[in-house]
């Protein structure tokens, strides 16, 4: 007891009360042996991160070496050869054929010259393709006998006719008539192109002042002319 009060405890090697760490037999064995492992493995891992300010060691993530970044350049997008070969689809024809129907320049031209300089007594145009043209101009020397002999049998025309009256007044006046000619002998689809594109052309025509349709002379007789400028 007393050796041990006077080396202040016993040895930390050998657990004995005579002596001291310095003075143990066995202090040779301890440091010839193997040390012991080190905490931390020295081989080489992944990239470490570090999450706090601290040196703990559960402040630290490591990435696994196989995990890489997926580069947005190989994510799988749709070849371009692929959409390429994708067929465009085809429109289907129009269900109107008449539909946006021009006007050439040369129809809106002489009838402004008929209803301005009164160049012309009559107008004739017919539809050819996918635009209204003049077909004939009427001198005004000639008169309505000539305008309606003039007319196809069997095709529609449009027309406009610059008719000259005698009110009950006794005054001279003059009217200009759109004429809508389609002849129950004409094909159905000419008649129904004809139709179609009417408002159309006569909206180019500014200055009608009377309209009339007719699917036979009967109905576009001088008679029913003049009643319907009066």
């Amino acid at each position: 007891m007393l050796t041990s009060k006077l080396c202040g405890g016993c040895c930390k090697v050998c657990g004995s009360v005579a002596h001291l760490v310095k003075d143990c037999p066995d202090k040779l064995n301890r440091d010839s042996a193997p040390t012991k492992s080190k905490r931390f493995d020295a081989t080489p891992r992944g990239k470490l991160t570090k999450f706090s300010g601290d040196d703990l060691e559960d402040d630290f993530y490591e990435e696994p070496k196989s995990s890489k970044k997926m580069k947005i350049s190989d994510a799988t997008t749709p070849d371009d050869s692929d959409q390429k070969s994708i067929p465009e689809k085809k429109q289907g024809p129009k269900a109107n054929a008449a539909s946006g129907m021009a006007v050439e320049d040369e129809c809106k031209l002489k009838f402004l010259e008929l209803k301005a300089k009164r160049n012309y007594r009559f107008i004739i145009f017919r539809i050819d393709g996918q635009q209204v043209v003049v077909e004939k101009l009427g001198s005004p020397e000639e008169n309505y006998d000539d305008f309606t002999n003039s007319l196809p049998a069997n095709e529609c025309r449009y027309a406009v006719y610059d008719f000259d009256f005698t009110t009950i007044e006794n005054c001279q006046k003059s009217k200009i008539f759109f004429i809508a000619w389609s002849p129950d002998s004409s094909r159905v689809r000419m008649k129904m192109v004809y139709a179609s594109s009417k408002d159309r052309f006569k909206r180019e025509l500014d200055g009608i002042q009377v309209e009339l349709q007719a699917t036979d002379p009967s109905e576009m007789s001088f008679d029913i002319i003049k009643s319907r400028a009066l």
